[in-house]
């Protein structure tokens, strides 16, 4: 009996210690990652702040050796992050639907969801080139249409994702009390399975925003950059990820504090943005 009680004591500080040195490694990776993220905060603000002033929102990207802002690259990114969540989120929504409502014993689901985690993990350049070989090649120029199709590809797996998941959660009792009132079932989705997760659903559509939002390489290939006000997306289009990438690399001290006026900017919103949605959904939950 003592030989068992020996026994069990040695499994519990065996489990014990594992426990201890698992809580303590995760510890440290969690200060290892907010480490470089409070380290990149505190740079961009120590960097960037002081040249955060009012022209920086109403003048547009100036030449070398004058003054300006950022003016027209915000408005073009706001217009280019529009336009592809416009493409994207009722495609995925749709696409989304299908397989959570619809696919439960189709055959393509399975090639479909493959397909969509490719997407998800591939990475934006790639996507940036295929929208370059289709859209900028046969037009024959750059444009902002192309840039906001390389966002909506850029957004839509990560929709279509959140939709299926989201769709999921809610109970099938709900769909079944709704069918048994006599209820067609794509008025079944769109009335009360849509309405219960319509929540989760539009958080997907704030994480795809966040995502894209900060977007460089794609649009490197497709919008490129306009020193001016665009007036149409059938041009290139000023943005603040391109311009950014531009302005730090140039030789003139000027644009390199825009450079830096215009990447805290962008981070900033895409933190605020992550975590308003962070409580919006902890709130509904």
């Amino acid at each position: 009996m003592s030989r068992v009680k020996h026994i069990d004591r040695s499994i519990y500080r065996r489990r014990k210690t594992v426990n201890f040195l698992v809580l303590f490694a995760s510890f440290l990776t969690t200060l290892f990652g907010l480490f470089w993220l409070a380290w990149l905060l505190i740079t961009l603000f120590s960097h960037g702040f002081q040249y955060l002033d009012l022209a920086v929102f109403i003048k547009p990207t100036p030449p070398p050796g004058e003054a300006g802002g950022l003016a027209n690259a915000i408005v073009g990114s706001l217009l280019i992050t529009f336009v592809g969540v416009l493409v994207g989120a009722p495609v995925g929504i749709l696409a989304g639907t299908f397989l959570a409502e619809f696919a439960a014993r189709s055959r393509i689901a399975p090639v479909i969801r493959f397909v969509n985690d490719v997407l998800l993990s591939a990475p934006s350049i790639i996507l940036g080139v295929f929208i370059y070989e289709i859209v900028v090649v046969s037009m024959g120029h750059f444009s902002g249409w192309a840039g906001a199709l390389a966002l909506a590809l850029i957004a839509l797996p990560i929709i279509v994702r959140t939709t299926e998941d989201m769709l999921k959660l809610v109970p099938n009792t709900v769909r079944e009390a709704a069918c048994a009132l006599g209820a067609p079932r794509w008025k079944v989705t769109v009335s009360i399975v849509y309405r219960a997760a319509k929540a989760g659903i539009f958080t997907g559509i704030l994480l795809a925003i966040a995502r894209i939002s900060g977007e460089t390489a794609p649009l490197l290939f497709t919008a490129l950059n306009n020193q001016f006000w665009s007036r149409s997306l059938n041009e290139p289009v000023a943005n603040l990820p391109v311009v950014i990438f531009q302005f730090a690399m140039s030789p003139y001290e000027d644009w390199q504090h825009l450079a830096w006026a215009g990447a805290l900017l962008i981070t900033v919103s895409v933190l605020v943005l992550n975590i308003l949605v962070r409580i919006f959904f902890r709130t509904v939950r």
